[in-house]
């Protein structure tokens, strides 16, 4: 007899499917979701995070979402934070050795990180955990007789791994010690010494460390600690997936179904979405600033992210696609409404529809924002100040005076955005890098520098 508080197992694995790149193996999840019917008990499924920076962008929402997926089927929600393991450092797509954390970083990042989860999984509904639970407390020997577990040969077929080894990546030299060289034993003859005092050997990175190694398998008892049913990542976390999934077995227990979500593609269109390269949406940005930027992608991308970042059908997103391609919907407009349901997922429908208004106002109508900063200047009798200083002169030329108040890097940088025509006072294109600003009577001027940014001075 099943149980009816769980949906049928192919509705629940047509809603688990949307989106996903892989599902290792299928039958077995959809086996594991038989039984979980029959049995009324939810399946285990967790996500693995080290919190290795203090923010969440929206490519780290993707994997969420489809946890938030099983638990809105009534499955075991459990979101790991890699405590300890972010102490090592995932060396997956790694060149080099990644610099360690200390545990007050990694204490600050995992504290923020539960603030940011939240705002995608149901806090009540959630398992918290913590991998240094168990890894913290290992001894030596367990190290050790996990390490025996699996073989290195399978290890080092990993990709990444191959390349760094065989100097696929920046190859350094590789020198030991001239101790090192002369301690050799038995009969074998030391390397010969160039002038240098070092030994003339080939090339390989140095960076490849053998705690890198170790990554995989210390993260895989994660997967047996948590006896997990499921376990979610990334495409690029498939090797450390599928170890996971093999260790459990060593330690007598089922494997866990592995699925992988793709990568999210960044603002610039062609990499993967990552602070370190500025093409990223941040999800606790103020709405205007994440409408604005998803407004920014380029139009044929929009389709993955309706997919991955929306709770959008895959006959939902058919039908706006097709209603786009036969020119009955602007993609601009199928973009704003993307815009305004990621926004509203993050900062609720009023917010959310104030930063569509805002950016209808602005960039489609080119009208000032409602809400712009102000910088006000106090009229002496020979000179101006402001909160950045004092401005020798009632009259200085726009150029400076963009300067002077913060709006520019430079003078000449000024110049030449108003040689560009990309300054407007009160609506009134400035394209003289000589015209002068009039401060020796009160007056108010709405600004436009470039596209996007407004402002507002005064002078009192």
């Amino acid at each position: 007899m099943t149980n009816s508080t769980f949906k049928p197992v192919a509705e629940q694995l047509a809603y688990l499917k949307k989106g996903v790149a892989e599902i290792i193996p299928e039958a077995e999840l959809k086996a594991k979701l038989d039984n979980s019917v029959k049995t009324g008990k939810p399946l285990r499924v967790y996500l693995g995070v080290d919190p290795t920076a203090p923010d969440l962008h929206l490519g780290h929402t993707v994997v969420l979402r489809k946890l938030k997926h099983f638990q809105d089927l009534g499955h075991t929600a459990i979101f790991l934070i890699g405590d300890f393991s972010a102490m090592i450092g995932d060396p997956t797509g790694q060149s080099e050795t990644r610099p360690p954390l200390t545990r007050e970083q990694v204490g600050a990042n995992a504290k923020t990180y539960l603030e940011q989860v939240f705002k995608i999984l149901d806090r009540d509904k959630t398992e918290v955990r913590y991998n240094s639970e168990w890894l913290a407390k290992l001894t030596s020997y367990e190290i050790i007789r996990l390490t025996a577990k699996y073989p290195l040969a399978r290890m080092l077929e990993r990709e990444d791994f191959r390349a760094r080894l065989a100097g696929g990546w920046k190859g350094q030299l590789f020198q030991p010690s001239e101790e090192t060289l002369r301690s050799r034993g038995g009969d074998e003859p030391a390397p010969t010494l160039p002038s240098s005092g070092k030994a003339s050997l080939a090339k390989r990175p140095s960076s490849m460390a053998i705690h890198e190694l170790l990554y995989p398998l210390l993260t895989a008892l994660d997967a047996v600690e948590l006896k997990s049913d499921v376990e979610l990542g990334a495409t690029e976390q498939k090797f450390n997936l599928l170890i996971h999934r093999e260790i459990q077995r060593e330690y007598g227990l089922p494997g866990q179904a592995v699925l992988t979500m793709p990568i999210l593609v960044g603002l610039d269109g062609q990499r993967k979405m990552s602070k370190s390269l500025g093409n990223y949406i941040g999800i606790t940005e103020p709405p205007q600033e994440m409408f604005g930027k998803m407004m920014s992608i380029p139009d044929e991308l929009m389709w993955s992210y309706y997919e991955l970042v929306t709770d959008r059908t895959p006959q939902e997103i058919a039908a706006l696609k097709q209603e786009v391609t036969g020119g009955k919907l602007h993609p601009m407009d199928a973009k704003m409404r993307l815009a305004q349901e990621v926004v509203t997922g993050f900062h609720g429908a009023d917010a959310a529809r104030k930063a569509a208004e805002n950016f209808q106002h602005v960039f489609r109508d080119r009208q000032a924002p409602e809400e712009v900063s102000v910088i006000r200047l106090i009229r002496e009798k020979t000179h101006l100040v402001h909160s950045h200083g004092i401005i020798g002169t009632l009259s200085p030329k726009w150029c400076q005076l963009l300067k002077y108040v913060g709006q520019s890097e430079s003078v000449a940088e000024a110049a030449r955005l108003i040689e560009q025509g990309g300054l407007e006072a009160n609506g009134a294109v400035l394209s003289d890098p000589a015209a002068r600003f009039d401060g020796s009577i009160a007056a108010s001027y709405e600004l436009r520098l470039g596209k996007k940014k407004f402002l507002r001075i005064v002078v009192e």
